[in-house]
């Protein structure tokens, strides 16, 4: 399947790490988020990618054009440079569409302009390109096929937590209480579309408020419920406690590097848990 991968937010929360770059470009160890989030898919042979571009879509483009596969893979270095032999390479088999979908262009507008690309794809998936799961990817394609829907998201619970105060009209504090979102459950960005999503979609709108309301009235929107590890990247923050699981060598997300057996087993936290449960679709922007 084709993965459309939505690359053209300003990406204004995490502007405190970096204004010199797109947020899909802010990089966890060697290799930007995008990276991640592409090699996560080529993983499970999702390897044909539409970059939807916007802001600093030529940071992107340069990014691919200068490419420089040693910098994740093993290789042998000899003869003072003029050899170098690679043992095993990450996107020789990948193929990636630019698309210029503009700069204030939103989510529904991106996928619009990209839609040329998708001719003859009956499924396709697509990704905010700001979130990183362990997700079995194929379990939630299998999950939307066999509901016969038009679109689904993965339902993960989010990583939020705030404290509670309760004071006097003096202003002394009575109790302080941290809260956290427990039963609370969000849309976190990875996508199944059928081509009918088109046909929901019109023009200037954004993706998850009309399309998405014609397609609830309808029930042909359903959610995959998850509750293994999801992380969004949209603080500095955010991206210090990625930064952290990379640098401890136990990074949730990269599947890849796992046997496909032990991954399957490993991700599949939440696939018997759907039963029962009413979804709340948290908004999350590029």
């Amino acid at each position: 399947m084709k993965v459309v991968l939505f690359c053209g937010g300003l990406g204004l929360r995490i502007r405190d790490y970096s204004e010199s770059i797109p947020k899909p470009l802010v990089p966890l160890g060697p290799r930007p988020m995008l990276w991640h989030v592409m090699k996560y898919y080529s993983h499970f042979g999702h390897k044909d990618f539409i970059l939807c571009l916007g802001h600093q879509g030529e940071a992107i483009k340069k990014f691919f054009l200068n490419y420089e596969e040693c910098l994740s893979n093993d290789f042998i270095y000899s003869e003072g440079g003029k050899k170098v032999l690679l043992s095993n390479s990450d996107i020789h088999d990948w193929k990636i569409t630019f698309a210029d979908t503009g700069t204030d262009s939103n989510i529904g507008q991106r996928l619009k302009a990209v839609q040329k690309y998708l001719e003859g794809e009956e499924v396709f998936l697509a990704n905010y390109t700001d979130g990183l799961t362990n997700l079995h990817l194929p379990a939630l394609i299998e999950h939307f096929e066999k509901k016969h829907s038009v679109a689904t998201f993965l339902s993960a619970r989010p990583n939020l937590s705030f404290h509670i105060v309760s004071a006097s009209k003096d202003g002394r504090v009575e109790k302080i209480q941290e809260m956290t979102h427990a039963n609370l459950r969000i849309n976190s960005g990875y996508f199944a579309f059928r081509k009918e999503i088109f046909k929901y979609l019109r023009d200037g709108e954004e993706l998850v408020r009309e399309p998405f309301q014609r397609l609830i009235q309808e029930k042909r929107l359903v959610a995959y419920e998850y509750d293994g590890f999801f992380q969004a990247m949209d603080t500095f923050k955010d991206r210090q406690m990625l930064e952290n699981l990379l640098a401890s060598g136990h990074a949730p997300w990269e599947i890849w590097k796992a046997p496909l057996a032990a991954s399957h087993s490993s991700t599949n936290n939440g696939l018997g848990s759907r039963k029962g449960r009413r979804t709340r679709v948290g908004k999350r922007h590029e």
